[in-house]
């Protein structure tokens, strides 16, 4: 049986190195540019060359995330990128602007490529999509549910990846545009400002009344996803790779959840169980967490996926305050507190945080406080009897992890076999399970004139392997009696078996590179206008106008509507099961591109930002391509000259120039959890301004506060050569 994969994160070579120490099978890191953790400290060009060589030597395999969007501008650098990475020997890039994909798969068709979760690939025919035009794996997007991974695997040969540990986006990733549109800040090009993390109100209004349906603020806030008691039905579930998010995280953080992952994975295998211990949940808690949650990849409800109490690390409960005494503050404690133990007071005015430098106990300054011992802190800020105290750094937990990573190094376990007969040269033979070497000494055995050597002699020379990666754990030795070699000799042929054994452990990826090619339709320019509309009341006030396509996503507005040939059913950018269809459709994910057989348009949710995407999805057969919300004028008029310079033809391309733009879709819906319809409720933030919440068959939208409205630039845009202007009616 193929062990599953532990996936471990890392934001630069310290972590790296850590995670690997940990016991990671693979380790997934990006560069400076091109990531979609852009904040992360990431690897320059010769640190991802020294951490694909050392993490080579472990054996752990490394993936390199190029996982944003790609502008025309960029493609050239971007492009020598990939081939440095390449030529480097990277195991795998994990891609999603589906135009870089088929470019860097014809053009390196030897190099591994992974679809990341930000291609929002969520069901079996995304999957088989993904699978038959040459990806190696999928990241299957965090909201798949356990039951839809195990017919995925029924269905698909390809590799699986699901997330089982870290912090979750509220939106399907690849689908927010709330940072982009709201602070200037593309998460699809690695630069997220974590604006769902933000306090909002949820409000009902009705005329000029506003009611505020919500108590705690951060309505968004997603709990950390933990998969810990789990992991016997996701290596059951037959997915490849386990993952763990957090490459802006701490190395403690990376060392601690890596190895209690490492520890049940192995317990599994070698017991059937994981034997997972409260002590595991309570050390994960400790060095991150922001409550807890099972996702739905477990199928948790609304109410216990997001913690709208707080946004932050909430540690564990380790106390309450008594009362504040000018600047002292008594805490009566729950558990163990230690000096320099890093605490957060929770105050309604907001939150206290401080590390514990001074801890009193009657007076008298301690270094440590048990449960339910009553301690003083001083503190300048106001804080309230009954406040909450969380332990938010375990200053003894990092430093046992600290004292570990010192003490336990990794090592691979190596065996091996030396022969010594007299008159012939003695050999090594050293093998990790993979790879084999042998070596020969130059000089040749000869029989002992005082002291001969001894198997424990000969056996301690040759387990010397400290300052090396590896440790011996076999030796076999088949030598003659009253024996003499040198041990200088010993040492030199040890030394040259773990330099063959380290050559070949950094193995060679075949770089293979081709021209670049693809054959795309050349269609004729028009100057179509296009209605997206939500209400029979919307099709009856433009019904009479000059209209090629009519938009319509609600399956009982489409069927009475579909009289009228310009209607064309918009399927949803969601699908666990697809339905049916006659005639045109316009599709927002790929397992639409798989499934149907329709004539196809694809939507704004497919992040179309550069030529190739556009020439790409022409090539498989889509008619006309909705452009990324994400793209500026200049932007637009860029792809269009790049495309009609390379392909020589003319793309049907759609831009939405005109209504609310959808800024998330999520599978986490705030009406459910309110016991909220219709569509008067809006998020109201910190500036007051409204963003319309809908439910839309069970999943949440949320829509910017303000219309776009490029109405005046119809001419320009019909100019540049975009054939369909688009406006999305939602009032």
């Amino acid at each position: 049986m193929k062990h599953i994969e532990l996936l471990a994160p890392s934001g630069n070579l310290e972590t790296l190195k850590v995670a690997i120490a940990a016991g990671a099978d693979a380790v997934y890191i990006g560069g400076y540019a091109y990531s979609a953790r852009s904040y992360a400290d990431n690897f320059s060009n010769d640190e991802l060359v020294e951490a694909i060589n050392y993490a080579h030597s472990y054996g752990v395999k490394i993936y390199v995330t190029v996982n944003t969007l790609i502008y025309d501008d960029d493609v050239e650098t971007f492009m020598n990128y990939i081939d440095f990475l390449h030529q480097n020997n990277v195991d795998a890039i994990i891609i999603q602007d589906l135009g870089m994909f088929d470019l860097i798969h014809k053009t390196y068709p030897n190099l591994e490529i992974h679809a990341s979760t930000q291609m929002h690939i969520h069901n079996t025919e995304g999957v088989k999509f993904a699978q038959e035009h040459g990806f190696k794996r999928v990241v299957l997007a965090r909201e798949t549910s356990i039951d839809m991974i195990r017919k995925i695997r029924e269905n698909c040969a390809i590799d699986l990846e699901v997330f089982c540990h870290g912090a979750l986006c509220v939106s399907y990733s690849g689908e927010c545009l709330m940072s982009s549109l709201i602070g200037g800040r593309s998460g699809n090009r690695g630069c997220c400002a974590g604006t769902c993390r933000l306090p909002y109100d949820l409000v009902e209004i009705n005329g000029s009344k506003q009611s505020v349906l919500n108590k705690d603020k951060y309505l968004l806030s997603m709990k950390d996803l933990n998969s810990l008691e789990h992991i016997s039905e996701l290596i059951e579930s037959g997915i490849t790779s386990l993952k763990i998010e957090g490459r802006m995280k701490r190395l403690e953080y990376i060392y601690l959840v890596v190895s209690i992952y490492r520890k049940a994975i192995d317990n599994y295998y070698k017991y059937g169980k994981t034997l997972v211990t409260n002590k595991d949940l309570i050390d994960l808690k400790k060095i991150y967490n922001r409550e807890f949650t099972k996702g739905f990849l477990f199928n948790e409800e609304n109410s216990k996926i997001v913690n709208q109490f707080r946004p932050n690390h909430q540690g564990i409960k380790i106390g309450t305050v008594i009362k504040q005494d000018k600047n002292f503050v008594y805490i009566k404690l729950f558990d163990r507190l230690r000096q320099w133990d890093g605490i957060r007071i929770v105050h309604a005015n907001g939150d206290v945080g401080l590390q514990l430098n001074y801890i009193y106990k009657d007076k008298k300054l301690i270094n440590l406080a048990d449960k339910n011992d009553v301690i003083s802190i001083k503190i300048n800020d106001k804080v309230s009897s009954g406040d909450l105290v969380l332990k938010t750094t375990d200053i003894e937990q990092l430093n046992k992890i600290n004292e570990l990573l010192k003490t336990h190094p990794r090592k691979i376990e190596i065996s091996g076999y030396f022969k010594a007969k007299i008159g012939q040269p003695f050999v090594l033979k050293i093998s990790d399970s993979k790879n084999t070497v042998v070596v020969a000494s130059e000089n040749v055995v000869s029989v002992a004139k005082t002291n001969p050597m001894t198997n424990e002699n000969i056996s301690k020379q040759l387990k010397k392997l400290g300052n090396t990666i590896y440790e011996m754990k076999n030796l076999d030795l088949n030598i003659d009696d009253n024996i003499f070699i040198s041990i200088k000799d010993l040492n030199e042929l040890r030394r040259g078996a773990i330099k063959k054994l380290n050559d070949l452990r950094q193995y060679k990826i075949i770089y293979i590179k081709k021209d670049y090619y693809i054959d795309v339709p050349n269609f004729e320019k028009e100057k179509n206008i296009n209605y997206l509309i939500n209400t029979k009341g919307q099709y009856e006030e433009i019904k009479n106008k000059d209209i090629k396509y009519i938009y319509v996503q609600d399956d009982n507005l489409f069927n009475a509507l579909k009289f009228d040939n310009r209607v064309i059913k918009k399927v949803s950018r969601v699908n666990e099961v697809y339905k049916n269809y006659d005639g045109d459709l316009l599709v927002g994910e790929i397992g639409s591109l798989n499934f149907y057989n329709n004539k196809l348009a694809t939507d704004f949710s497919f992040n179309v930002a550069n030529s190739y995407t556009v020439a790409f999805l022409h090539s498989i057969g889509v008619e006309k391509i909705t452009l990324s919300y994400e793209l500026s004028d200049n932007q637009i008029k860029n792809l269009l000259l790049n495309y009609k310079k390379r392909y020589n033809k003319h793309p049907n391309l759609e831009l939405i120039i005109y209504g609310k733009e959808e800024m998330m879709i999520s599978k986490f819906n705030l009406l459910k959890m309110y016991k909220k319809n219709g569509n008067n409720n809006y998020l109201k933030d910190r500036y007051y301004k409204l963003y319309n919440v809908r439910d839309i068959d069970n999943l949440m939208y949320i829509y910017n506060h303000k219309e776009r409205d490029n109405l005046n630039k119809c001419d320009d845009y019909f100019n540049m050569g975009i054939n369909n202007l688009r406006l999305n009616l939602l009032d």
